[in-house]
């Protein structure tokens, strides 16, 4: 079993669900995010998604946006993530992803890329931009490296391609609850419900839901039907604002929510 559904699993067992937190490497530096990602896994945290600054954040909302693009200014370089995944895995047991669009890691080498990942101790990639149907070198890679994969699932998808992000992914299947870019809402998408409900009826083992996921309430209502909750900008705006001591707070209000701590 993957490293990521193991922990899917632990967590389930232990609180009812998985909270899954998103914070980009580099941000506020390098040094500073290592230590962020760290404090993530020590309140609260089960599985890290960390994501790879990109010039191009196509699927970003503005605090993703903002807190990348401080990171590009200050130098980061894709070799900088590796070093830093290195320095998180070594400290904390917790399974962490790395969330990159696929470009760096085609313009890196997908062999180098997996090699460097597996080496560091990362537990696969979340590929947003990338379809199944065009990830023959990254199936080929992540085999060969017994790394993780996720592919994402919209509401808009047709069965023939749920069925195939399911077949696709290993880890979880990301369920993107609503149409657009990240960003905290007061309401989690409907649309999430049915199409968890239509993942389960194809046969997903562990699906995650993101986008828009920003209190404890929230992650509690999509730990009822999913096995994680993924929180991203409401947890890079408290780091952006309040520091490290900020994000250990805000973890670990949103962990409140989960089944088995609320």
């Amino acid at each position: 079993m993957s490293l990521v559904e193991t922990g899917l699993d632990a967590a389930k067992r232990a609180t009812g669900g998985a909270l899954i937190g998103y914070l980009p490497l580099g941000f506020p530096t390098l040094d500073e995010s290592v230590e962020a990602a760290i404090t993530l896994a020590k309140n609260g945290v089960d599985v890290l998604e960390l994501g790879l600054p990109y010039s191009d954040p196509v699927m970003d909302g503005l605090v993703i946006q903002q807190a990348t693009s401080i990171a590009l200014e200050n130098g980061f370089r894709i070799s900088d993530a590796f070093d830093a995944l290195a320095q998180i895995t070594a400290e904390v047991e917790t399974p962490a992803l790395v969330m990159t669009y696929w470009n760096p890691v085609l313009a890196f080498g997908v062999d180098s890329f997996a090699q460097k990942l597996k080496e560091a101790g990362g537990a696969g990639l979340i590929t947003p931009d990338l379809i199944p149907d065009e990830a023959q070198l990254w199936f080929d890679a992540s085999e060969h490296y017994d790394l993780d994969r996720v592919f994402l699932a919209a509401p808009s998808s047709s069965e023939e391609r749920l069925k195939r992000a399911i077949e696709s992914s290993r880890g979880f299947v990301y369920a993107v609850s609503t149409m657009g870019i990240t960003g905290t809402r007061k309401d989690v998408d409907t649309a999430a419900v049915s199409l968890v409900t239509k993942l389960r009826e194809l046969e997903a083992e562990h699906v995650g839901v993101g986008l828009g996921i920003s209190s404890a309430e929230q992650v509690g209502e999509v730990l009822s039907y999913a096995d994680g909750a993924i929180v991203g900008s409401a947890l890079v705006q408290a780091l952006a604002s309040g520091g490290v001591e900020a994000l250990a707070q805000t973890a670990l209000d949103l962990a409140t929510g989960k089944p088995a701590t609320a």
